[in-house]
């Protein structure tokens, strides 16, 4: 694994399969999606990342990991297009915050709540990411979450009975005030 440090110490380590995913230009990019791993650690959420589960030779991932220490870790560069939230990925970019969510049963009925904190690197990391990415895509305006735009229901892994949201990251924890403070994006809730 070779890694690369760009400004604002991002650890540039591209997934395999990055030159598969769709060239974009810059200025298609809008909307930044914030998203939870719902994994124990970044290494897992590599791993996930790493699998091939299209046709493409490609994954699920999404650009930019931020790690509970606050480290920014680019696994797809924005000038590709990642698979990272259905109907959104050709105007958008991933940031993945690592926290377990609902791990290891996502769709379970009894793992329907998030408990784990998001911690302040993570936050002031997401932050100065924000601004970077602000200088970096003439185009960005927007910033949601993946819940508000997968609002999907399945049902539960364990009662087929139940539906349960496909999606609730970054979840009810995540600092939406903290971070809209920050940045002059403008949530889009569809």
């Amino acid at each position: 694994m070779s890694t690369e440090r760009t400004a604002f110490a991002r650890i540039v380590d591209p997934l395999p399969y990055e030159d598969r995913l769709e060239a974009r230009t810059l200025d298609q990019i809008d909307l930044v999606v914030i998203h939870c791993t719902e994994l124990p650690d970044l290494a897992t959420a590599r791993e996930y990342g790493e699998r091939i589960l299209h046709a493409s030779g490609t994954g699920n991932c999404g650009h930019y990991y931020v790690d509970r220490d606050g480290s920014v870790h680019v696994y797809v560069r924005p000038e590709r297009v990642a698979h990272h939230v259905r109907g959104y990925n050709p105007r958008s970019v991933g940031i993945e915050l690592v926290n377990t969510g609902r791990y290891p049963h996502w769709l379970s009925t009894g793992s329907q709540r998030m408990e784990e904190p998001y911690t302040d690197a993570q936050i002031a990391s997401l932050g100065a990411l924000l601004a970077d990415l602000q200088r970096e895509l003439p185009s960005l305006r927007f910033i949601a979450g993946h819940e508000d735009l997968d609002t999907a229901c399945e049902p539960a892994s364990d009662d087929a009975d139940v539906l349960v949201h496909r999606k609730m990251d970054p979840g009810p924890l995540f600092p939406w005030d903290v971070v809209l403070r920050t940045t002059p994006l403008q949530r889009l809730l569809p």
